[in-house]
């Protein structure tokens, strides 16, 4: 590995080692914190949940935790947002009906392939509102169900960093409650989170696909290339 690190980011969420790895192999050193704090809620799984919906990998970890994880791999109908959550229920036995890559491409497919149906929406509690609006503009009836809680943790930086990887909304909205991201480049996860990001700056790049790994790959080929 090349020594002479050229940029530093600035990490919304903590990394594992390999993704550690991967930063500082692209010569770009890195500060991480958590932007956001999870906690799990205990919830009774709804009767008759034929059709449910999953827009991120807390909701399905919830479910572990409040044993209900049996229930994964026996629901007929099963909606979700991301290849990594739609990896992680594949992971627990659970067939995916749809995957897109984002709530607004999901809600606009359900709103289209089904009618008179009832839909059970696993989510937290600052969830958007693209897949409750199915509820709205169709004749599906829409029931949420929170299974976790975020909680922003803003944290004020008196450093100027290369770029910022992001990987949630709640993480924009924490990180731009103490400070201004100003011209440098963000990193987003999917669409969704650029959307939150595209209200405080123009210089929003999306990564290839929604993973950490992928947020990362797109930070290390952007900033090379700027430095070259």
């Amino acid at each position: 590995m090349n020594s002479k690190i050229s940029s530093t980011v600035l990490s919304t969420k903590l990394l594992s080692p390999s993704q550690k790895e991967l930063l500082l192999n692209g010569n770009i050193a890195f500060v991480e914190y958590d932007a956001i704090a999870v906690e799990f809620l205990s919830f009774k799984w709804p009767k008759n949940a034929k059709n449910v919906i999953f827009s991120s990998k807390n909701a399905i970890k919830s479910l572990k935790r409040n044993d209900f994880a049996s229930i994964l791999g026996e629901i007929e109908n099963c909606f979700c947002v991301g290849d990594s959550t739609k990896a992680l229920l594949e992971k627990n036995g659970q067939k995916v009906t749809k995957m897109c890559k984002n709530a607004s491409e999901l809600a606009n497919f359900i709103k289209k392939s089904y009618k008179n149906e009832s839909f059970y929406f696993f989510c937290g509690n600052m969830r958007r509102d693209e897949i409750p609006s199915i509820s709205k503009d169709s004749k599906n009836t829409v029931f949420e169900v929170k299974t976790y809680k975020t909680t922003l943790k803003p944290v004020k930086f008196d450093r100027k960093f290369d770029g910022i990887l992001f990987f949630s909304p709640s993480g924009v909205q924490s990180f731009t409650q103490e400070n201004i991201i100003d011209t440098i480049p963000v990193f987003c996860i999917g669409d969704t989170t650029a959307s939150e990001a595209k209200k405080h700056t123009e210089n929003v790049i999306i990564a290839n696909t929604t993973s950490i790994e992928s947020v990362i790959a797109k930070a290390v080929k952007t900033l090379r290339n700027d430095k070259n």
